[in-house]
């Protein structure tokens, strides 16, 4: 960070016990960003911050169909996820769900999951 600037502030979502969370963290102290963390566990899913997400982000971004949360789902609760609105549903009752970390950088934009390369390059 350039001297003499204020630092910009990063808002992380997700859940402290998840791995790819606590890397994102990690990085992010390890790169002294000033940054803020909402755990989806404690504090649940701010719905404002989801719809604004899914209109940036797409919903099929933020559900995450890889985790153990949604194979545990029955099939049909899975097969009801089929547009913006039926994930938002899902997303708001199952916080496990969302695809972690999802960051609200300091310039406005958001971006989902942990891509060091990607996140080097928004700080250089």
């Amino acid at each position: 960070m350039m001297a003499g600037m204020a630092p910009q502030l990063i808002t992380l979502y997700g859940i402290s016990n998840c791995d790819t969370v606590k890397k994102a963290r990690a990085w992010i102290g390890a790169h002294g960003l000033a940054h803020q963390f909402v755990d989806f566990k404690k504090q649940g899913v701010p719905e404002r911050r989801l719809d604004g997400w899914i209109s940036v982000v797409g919903w099929n971004t933020l559900v995450n169909t890889r985790g153990t949360t949604w194979r545990q789902l029955d099939a049909a609760a899975r097969a009801g996820v089929t547009d913006a609105a039926s994930a938002r549903v899902l997303l708001l009752a199952q916080p496990s769900l969302v695809k972690r970390p999802v960051v609200e950088w300091a310039d406005g934009s958001v971006s989902v999951g942990f891509d060091e390369a990607a996140w080097r390059a928004r700080v250089a």
